[in-house]
């Protein structure tokens, strides 16, 4: 699939585009300053953004009162539909965030039961009891989403609401040409609802948001294509702000090595430094010159890489009561060391299919160097860094003669290698 060799960067509309939180029903067409994001993302050389929730809300989007409007904060659905067509004029493909595990309480069929209690037709497509009751006093109890009771819990075991979300799937592809979905808290769907390519074409992308478990329950040939990585997330900035990189290279090996009980061996998760939901990767790290390293790391390990955005020239953003300070508006695209090196880890992305469809073997540990291996049949990459702020010395069982592919250096390698300061090397082997 397209996705297994692209490189993802992540918007939130309401917040880069600079809506208020709050909806204040004031049509203002400001889908349209994504279009100020092309020029940046093709110098990237980005293959497909991810856009989270943009239709009717009261407020940031996962309380959808209408799936087929776009926004008034944001514009017009023909704001939209000009949107995605001058992305994929450029080259960009765009998937959509799609919340179906839950409704805002303006949803018309909740509506609906709020004025017509058990007369109402739409009753069973939410799990209502009317012998309870809740704070707005509605005269019935309801399942919500953990706790917040603006967001109301739709039954995907009712065919009706089935039907009806897969319409509202129809007429996204149909009116907005759209790539793929994200699917908001599919950790929560009803597992018969994921089959969703019984629907779709198999080159219409589904990425499910998983937190923990086995992802395999989701990620499957019947269900999702690829799912959120979040265990490596946490591995990621852990195992720098710990100097302990065996936490993430055990992550790694065990979701993505070679013995029988590794669990996603020849699959590709989503991952990620940061989004929408945790804070920024430059506030979480406790020294920034590793932030060229963290990068490295989402870049040469199996899976797809996801940028969000701002954070490729290190904006910080801790969380907030509503999360606004993660998902700030952008008026200036700057442009730095970081981004750089993050191009140049997009273009290696690109120009080596071992990073997409190579296997994982680590080559060589301490607590504060390291040495992985992806290898495909057409080449053999090994990933090695110091994260350290003093030259060291790793050794290990592993030889071979390599052309650094940034410097093109040639080398021979006897079982040690030499690092200086927080220094990253990719290196090909030739022999």
């Amino acid at each position: 699939m397209w996705a297994s060799e692209s490189v993802f960067y992540q918007i939130y509309p309401f917040g880069a585009c600079g809506a208020p939180f709050e909806n204040d029903h004031v049509l203002e067409h400001r889908i349209h300053k994504l279009e100020e994001f092309i020029p940046h993302l093709k110098k990237l050389k980005i293959d497909c953004i991810m856009l989270n929730p943009i239709f009717e809300s009261r407020t940031h989007g996962y309380d959808t009162t209408d799936f087929k409007t776009l926004d008034t904060r944001l514009g017009t659905n023909e704001d939209l539909k000009e949107v995605i067509e001058k992305f994929h004029n450029n080259n960009i493909k765009i998937i959509l965030d799609a919340v179906f595990n839950h409704v805002g309480r303006d949803f018309f069929a909740f509506q609906d039961v709020l004025e017509k209690k058990w007369d109402s037709p739409y009753k069973d497509w939410f799990y209502i009891d009317f012998n309870g009751n809740n704070h707005y006093n509605d005269g019935f109890w309801y399942q919500d989403w953990e706790g917040n009771d603006i967001l109301v819990k739709l039954n995907l075991q009712n065919q009706e609401v089935v039907n009806y979300i897969l319409s509202v799937v129809d007429f996204w592809q149909e009116e907005f040409k759209i790539d793929g979905l994200r699917l908001d808290v599919a950790y929560c769907l009803d597992k018969n609802f994921l089959q969703l390519h019984n629907h779709v074409d198999r080159d219409f992308f589904l990425l499910g948001e998983i937190l923990h478990g086995d992802y395999n329950q989701w990620m499957n040939e019947t269900m999702l294509d690829s799912v959120t990585n979040y265990e490596c997330y946490k591995g990621l900035y852990s195992s720098f702000n710990s100097a302990n990189f065996y936490e993430i290279l055990y992550s790694l090996n065990r979701q993505f090595g070679k013995d029988p009980w590794c669990l996603y061996t020849g699959k590709h998760l989503f991952n990620f430094v940061d989004n929408h939901d945790v804070e920024r990767v430059a506030s979480i790290l406790e020294d920034k010159n590793q932030l060229p390293l963290i990068y490295t790391m989402l870049f040469t390990m199996p899976g797809i890489p996801c940028i969000y955005y701002g954070s490729e020239w290190g904006i910080e953003g801790k969380k907030n009561w509503n999360d606004t300070d993660l998902r700030p508006e952008i008026k200036v695209f700057e442009w730095n060391e970081l981004t750089n090196t993050i191009q140049k880890l997009i273009n290696l992305k690109h120009n080596h299919s071992a990073l997409s469809y190579g296997d994982y073997t680590q080559i060589g540990i301490t607590n504060t160097a390291c040495i992985y291996q992806r290898q495909d049949e057409k080449e053999c990459l090994w990933i090695c860094m110091n994260m350290k702020n003093e030259a060291q010395t790793l050794g290990f069982n592993g030889q071979g003669n390599f052309i650094d592919i940034e410097t093109n250096e040639e080398l021979s390698v006897h079982n040690a290698l030499e690092f200086k300061p927080y220094e990253v090397r990719i290196l090909k082997k030739v022999s």
